[in-house]
């Protein structure tokens, strides 16, 4: 019996667009490629028979031929912080400006930090940006794979990392001074999850400033969140026998949760009562029923410094590891008494 002839199934080729423009296949190639050159009345060409024929470039072959894939691994923990919704948005943004495409993995605490790292390997991504505790060992897992890792808000433990931060331990020290000039002296904390590297860095900023002027704070272990806000000022006040001047919250989320509780189950005015301070500068904390006094992260900045250091480092492997620091802005909202 004579053979079936087999279905044509492939889309059009490079080399289909490149008979129909009456052009090299390389022509082609350069003008869907960011960076190549081709001139202008070829290019049109090429995008003419390419709208013709319904070609689309195939992205996983171009990465077999560039050796890229223009993956870039964003690796994002506590979830609940209300900040990294607008980070992981500028992030991707700014990467897909880039031709760049980001693949998430998002941590439940940062202590599962080794289990995400072994979802991104087969992926073979560009880079990585991680904004999570990584220890010596999980630095050296994608140096000795080539690739390049920024680490967001977060810095190594002792061996040489890339990283963009804020100046968390300075917000911190600045609100414990403007507080103690307000006329208060007995403090609560309530801080994030033990695992938590932005958090216990505020944490003990705001804990040696209270030290260094003889105040022990009361203190309470939420997670980053709304609700364990409102049950850390209950246990606060509970430690404090009722008598509270401030609290030191170390994000947002749960500034707002104790605001709420403050007000709802205590009836205390602010700042007249109590005063109640948060660090990032989320959307909510400008909120009118809020005001929170806060300082706010210059996230923009931020996550333009964090791609520009990471395609700089997928363009020149072998950089020298790099960290910027950036200072955070001071908000002055109506819910602390400062001096």
């Amino acid at each position: 019996m004579p053979k079936k002839k087999q279905a044509e199934t492939a889309g059009p080729t490079s080399y289909d667009v490149a008979s129909l423009a009456g052009v090299s296949q390389s022509a082609v190639s350069r003008a869907f490629s960011k960076f190549g050159s081709v001139a202008p009345t070829t290019r049109a060409k090429i995008m003419r028979a390419a709208k013709q024929l319904g070609y689309q470039p195939n992205a996983f072959a171009r990465g077999l031929i560039t050796k890229k894939s223009n993956l870039i691994a964003v690796i994002i923990s506590n979830l609940t912080n209300l900040n990294y919704p607008e980070v992981l948005a500028e992030l991707t943004q700014r990467l897909s400006a880039e031709g760049n495409r980001v693949l998430l993995f998002s941590l439940a605490a940062e202590s599962d930090v080794d289990d995400v790292l072994e979802q991104v390997w087969p992926y073979r991504v560009d880079g990585a940006i991680v904004a999570a505790r990584l220890h010596d060992d999980q630095i050296q897992q994608f140096n000795d794979r080539g690739i390049p890792v920024i680490l967001y808000n977060r810095v190594g433990d002792v061996a040489p990392s890339a990283s963009v931060c804020c100046d968390s331990a300075a917000g911190e020290r600045e609100l414990v001074r403007l507080l103690m000039a307000g006329g208060h002296r007995t403090f609560g904390i309530i801080a994030g999850p033990e695992d938590s590297y932005v958090g216990e860095e505020r944490l003990e900023a705001a804990r040696r400033a209270l030290n260094q002027s003889g105040i022990e704070p009361f203190f309470f272990r939420g997670r980053f969140d709304y609700a364990s806000g409102a049950e850390g000022f209950h246990a606060l006040m509970d430690q404090a026998g009722g008598r509270l001047d401030a609290v030191i919250c170390t994000n947002d989320a749960m500034a707002i949760g104790a605001i709420d509780c403050a007000k709802s189950t205590y009836g205390f005015r602010l700042p007249d009562d109590i005063s109640i301070v948060g660090f990032d500068g989320v959307g909510p904390a400008t909120w009118a029923s809020y005001q929170l006094t806060t300082i706010r992260q210059p996230v923009r900045r931020m996550t333009a410094a964090v791609v520009a250091m990471l395609l700089e480092r997928i363009a020149n492997p072998g950089m020298a590891p790099e960290q910027r620091l950036f200072g955070g802005e001071l908000l002055l909202g109506r819910s602390a008494r400062l001096g």
